[in-house]
């Protein structure tokens, strides 16, 4: 039986299953196919919950005795957007001067299809590991991630998994494989800051109370000073306002209510209780002033209300996991990774709460993007860093 120790093909057959998120759309019966020849045991849980698309998920485990690697990542894409404007159909998989195009080809199909063969080619060359490597896939990470990871990682608890370490294969490179290690992630969270006023005609301010004015008053408060100056592992928090409404058809007419929505990407200064007081005394403190409301004794009137949950910033200090990972690129590209936490959020923020995780794979260039592509040559270079590191890490 041929073992899929090709990424390249791996890969093909990836992209050309449509898992436009939430949809399976084949892929992960196809990585199902590719682990069971490998000795791995497969399970395709499907998780619900109401007001959110069900999703399917994998977990396949290959036992053996000693550590348990867990390698993490997605088969779910985003749209294709206008597929016309693609030099290649986005689930074609089509190869032209030496890139292969489609939709998920760097986030994350490609990561996945490089594990898989070098977990192949060592299965192959040596047999089994000197411990366990289990793959956890999620079909929800380009979606609302409810009933993906997170689900994922509490069901295969409940059954009795602990993992060791975990290597999630998102695309980390800026410009070329060995560029960056992930080690960490800033946290998130997100709120909206509704200020209510009195409507009224804009001739005859004085018998109204323009939101616009306050919310500009609360903006300037949400902005300044900043956060923080950053910390000797992460680049400063940042606050940005992400979207003002007023939803005011009308040129004359002062409105009742304006909103603004802001997100902030926060460092290990804070938590995400310590950063929502801050929020809250910065808002509440502004509310008195009198700035764009000359003439006004009343404070501002808003209502400030928390988004989703919040992601919470981590960093990985675990020295075998990061050390074999940054050894296993240097030895295979001649470079020495930065070891980062920039960026946004990644499924890595709910697999922290399990185990040390880090996150390395390809160049994220074109990633979620028209004519999304990868250079096959990569993929091979992906795989060998994958082997040497399975190599390393299991010692």
């Amino acid at each position: 039986m041929k073992l899929p120790t090709d990424p390249a093909e791996n890969l093909a057959t990836l992209i050309r299953c449509p898992s436009v998120t939430p949809a399976e759309g084949g892929a992960l019966g196809a990585l199902e196919a590719m682990l069971k020849p490998l000795g791995f045991a497969v399970e395709r849980p499907l998780f619900s919950e109401e007001g959110t698309p069900d999703v399917e998920n994998l977990y396949a485990r290959r036992s053996g005795n000693g550590p348990h690697l867990m390698f993490a990542g997605h088969t779910d894409v985003v749209p294709p957007g206008d597929e016309a404007s693609w030099s290649h159909p986005p689930f074609s998989a089509a190869v032209h001067n030496g890139e292969m195009y489609g939709r998920g080809a760097v986030d994350m199909k490609g990561g996945i299809a490089c594990f898989v063969a070098a977990v192949a080619r060592h299965v192959e060359k040596k047999g089994g590991f000197k411990g366990s490597v289990s793959l956890l896939i999620t079909g929800d990470e380009e979606g609302p991630s409810i009933n993906g990871t997170s689900k994922l990682l509490e069901w295969a608890a409940a059954k009795g998994e602990q993992w060791d370490a975990s290597l999630v294969g998102e695309p980390t490179n800026p410009d070329k494989l060995g560029d960056m290690i992930k080690i960490g992630r800033r946290g998130s969270i997100s709120g909206i800051v509704t200020v209510n006023g009195v409507q009224g005609h804009v001739a005859y301010p004085h018998l109204a109370d323009n939101p616009v004015r306050g919310l500009l008053t609360l903006a300037d408060a949400l902005l300044a000073p900043p956060l923080d100056e950053g910390t000797k592992d992460f680049q400063p928090t940042n606050l940005e306002i992400t979207s003002i409404d007023v939803g005011n058809p009308s040129v004359n007419v002062l409105p009742a209510k304006a909103s603004l929505s802001f997100n902030i990407r926060f460092n290990d200064t804070w938590t995400d209780e310590t950063l929502q007081a801050e929020i809250h005394n910065r808002l509440d403190r502004a509310s008195g002033r009198k700035k764009y409301r000359d003439g006004r004794k009343e404070p501002i009137a808003f209502d400030l209300v928390w988004r989703d949950r919040p992601s919470h910033v981590f960093l990985t200090r675990d020295d075998k996991l990061v050390s074999a990972l940054s050894g296993s690129v240097s030895a295979v590209t001649g470079r020495t990774p930065t070891l980062s936490t920039s960026g946004g959020t990644s499924d890595a923020r709910f697999i922290k709460d399990y185990c040390p995780v880090v996150e390395f794979g390809l160049v994220g260039k074109t990633m979620h993007m028209v004519d999304e592509r990868v250079p096959v040559a990569d993929l091979e270079t992906l795989t060998n860093i994958y082997g040497r590191f399975l190599e390393d890490w299991f010692g």
